[in-house]
């Protein structure tokens, strides 16, 4: 309830406040890092644990470069969902005890108490309820070092949980996106066809390019596939660009086999803005997996693969641990 009243005062309070905001959100970012790492730890072990039940894990499997390229744990990142889950029973916790405490100190009821661990640990802070305003308190040093670690975990704890339901409804908005994608605007399809399809010879290609499947990793696109089954001309730009869409492809393959397991990036979310983010967001989208069905899809593909390759390895006798070694 303190307020500066001097000029001096309001001067140093702006100085201050725009050094001190900045530190307190890098404070918040550091952790959030730290907590995300924790927490990706313990459930990483909980689920080499259960892969080792259900026996699709090694018994004398160990974390070490040595096993690093074998594995089913290989670029493994727990979920989002989790995280938001673990994150919420935390929070909770926290604000029902804080509770407690300032219902049994202050004379609050519950759910006044309840409603200013929010307020104030969404930093929100509307001023109707204020801790510590009373002259005299029984143990008041006790009472202020506990509103003190109250507060300061469950600003940390909030500001963590925030930064994740922002990566659900980043997701979502993909989801929605990607939903909407060029439905309202049909003419641009028409026009991109026709671009395409200016070095078109015989009008009968028109039928044939319907029927090439598009990839969705985007290595060709479905008009210069049928160009070239049916024999026609291409420009000297579209072969350019058919080129580096290839070296780009054999790019991504060998770096995906350089690090030993495909890298976990959607080219769909990859052009829409909410895929990067900085600060607080970068640090979710590198520590958490976006659970979306195409990653869910390719990385069980890639376990299933892992899983038959460690297979025939065991049936051809051969030593896994030493083939990854070498590899």
């Amino acid at each position: 309830m303190t307020t500066p009243a001097t000029v001096a005062g309001k001067v140093f309070l702006i100085i201050y406040g725009l050094f001190g905001c900045a530190g307190t959100i890098l404070f918040f970012n550091l952790f959030l890092e730290r907590i995300i790492s924790l927490l990706a730890f313990i459930m990483k072990a909980c689920y080499e644990r259960q892969l080792r039940r259900s026996g699709l894990l090694p018994a004398n499997f160990r974390r070490g470069p040595a096993v690093s390229g074998v594995g089913s744990l290989v670029g493994w990142k727990p979920s989002v969902y989790h995280v938001m889950l673990i994150l919420g029973i935390f929070a909770i916790a926290l604000s029902c005890c804080a509770s407690a405490m300032y219902t049994a100190v202050e004379g609050w009821n519950y759910i006044d108490s309840l409603y200013y661990c929010f307020v104030t640990f969404s930093t929100i802070g509307f001023g109707d309820l204020v801790s510590s305003q009373k002259a005299v308190y029984q143990h008041q040093g006790l009472y202020r070092f506990g509103n003190f670690m109250f507060i300061l975990m469950g600003v940390c704890c909030i500001y963590s949980l925030f930064n994740v339901i922002s990566i659900v409804i980043k997701q979502i908005l993909n989801w929605v996106l990607k939903k909407f994608e060029c439905r309202c605007c049909p003419k641009c399809h028409k026009s991109s066809t026709r671009l395409s399809r200016r070095n078109a010879i015989t009008p009968g290609a028109r039928l044939r390019r319907h029927n090439v499947a598009v990839d969705t990793d985007g290595q060709y696109d479905s008009d210069t596939e049928g160009r070239r089954l049916s024999g026609e001309m291409i420009s000297m730009r579209e072969l350019t660009a058919s080129s580096k869409v290839s070296l780009a492809i054999l790019q991504k393959q060998l770096s995906e086999t350089a690090n030993g397991y495909p890298r976990n990036v959607c080219i769909n979310t990859r052009q829409n803005g909410f895929s990067a983010g900085v600060g607080a967001l970068a640090i979710m989208n590198n520590r958490l997996a976006e659970t979306s069905d195409s990653r869910q899809s390719r990385y069980q593909q890639y376990l299933d693969t892992d899983r038959s390759t460690r297979n025939q390895m065991e049936m051809g006798g051969t030593d896994w641990e030493s083939e990854s070694t070498l590899h």
